[in-house]
């Protein structure tokens, strides 16, 4: 029997992530608490909404802790385990860290699906850890009505050389080093059966080369572009940095099928919620309908947003002083 995983789930991947405002109410009151004696110096936390915890060990060294697990995104097990890894690995990338041990996060419907369709997931998870150098060691499963994946991921980092979502300044310019539209594309597949497997090559690639090509270039800020698109988190960076982000949307890279897509309606209630919450804050009057939902599509493993230029990536945009909106696109 042929199962299709996205069949089981409720949704895909980044895609189901909590709305970043309702988000941020449930964890506000959690800002600024911490031990009395902490191990160590918390260095990047809930504040502003990072992507991954950061805490320094020594005078050099810093400790990255992060975590990630979704549904399916695609129904071939093994390529959904190899997205899910390099999506949760990115955020120790987005932070300038290197990965250095993961654990497995497995929800598995034990009644409803077989367990070799599970070990072809973790197969992928390993094989994209073990490309990333990264030890995966163990982990923890439960039984779930929705089949998820992730990892929890510890990596390494120089403590003074963090890449950051609050450190961007006016003047610099915005990269994007992986094209948007694998929301879509994965909704697409969702609904017809469809691959896509520009799709796929986007989404199992790591983020490593375009993480050191930010450290050789001496860039201090940046994110991911994941769940709550690019407009989602280029907002959350602005608002941090206290800047204006401004876009140019004809200069950001979009897979060629992601247009059609929209199109033709296959855009998720993520990618619609995405739009609905930065709305208010942004100027979108010189695109239409079908360029915004793309900005704000839910992407799963996408790039890196940097603030400053590194080879390959193209320039969408750039910081400039903070204005009336937090991003403006053109």
């Amino acid at each position: 029997m042929a199962y299709r995983l996205t069949q089981y789930a409720h949704g895909g991947g980044c895609a189901c992530k909590i709305p970043p405002g309702e988000l941020e109410q449930v964890v506000s009151g959690l800002v600024g608490t911490g031990p009395a004696r902490p191990a160590g110096e918390l260095l990047v936390g809930l504040d502003d909404g990072d992507d991954a915890a950061a805490v320094r060990l020594d005078g050099e060294r810093a400790i990255v802790s992060t975590t990630d697990f979704f549904t399916p995104v695609v129904d071939d097990p093994y390529d959904w385990g190899r997205i899910a890894a390099a999506n949760a690995l990115s955020d120790v990338y987005a932070m300038g860290g290197t990965p250095v041990v993961a654990v497995n996060l497995l929800c598995w419907p034990r009644e409803t699906l077989p367990f070799d369709l599970a070990a072809e997931t973790l197969r992928g998870g390993a094989a994209v850890c073990a490309e990333a150098g990264c030890h995966l060691a163990g982990g923890h499963s439960v039984d779930d009505p929705e089949p998820k994946y992730g990892l929890a991921v510890t990596g390494v980092a120089e403590a003074d050389r963090l890449l950051r979502n609050d450190t961007g300044r006016a003047g610099q310019p915005l990269s994007l080093t992986k094209p948007l539209g694998v929301g879509v594309l994965n909704t697409r597949h969702k609904a017809t059966g469809e691959t896509f497997d520009e799709a796929i090559a986007v989404m199992t690639t790591l983020n490593a080369d375009a993480a050191r090509a930010a450290s050789a270039a001496g860039i201090g800020c940046a994110t991911d572009v994941t769940g709550f698109g690019l407009l989602g988190h280029l907002a959350k960076l602005a608002r941090a940095s206290g800047v204006t982000a401004v876009v140019d949307a004809a200069a950001v890279p979009v897979l060629d099928a992601a247009r059609d897509a929209v199109r033709e309606g296959y855009v998720s209630g993520g990618t619609r919620r995405n739009l609905d919450w930065v709305r208010p804050h942004t100027d979108l009057t010189g695109v239409d309908d079908a360029t915004a939902l793309l900005l704000a599509d839910a992407q799963t493993s996408g790039g890196l947003l940097l603030a400053g230029e590194v080879p390959g990536a193209p320039v969408i945009g750039e910081l400039v002083p903070r204005g009336p909106e937090t991003v403006v696109v053109r």
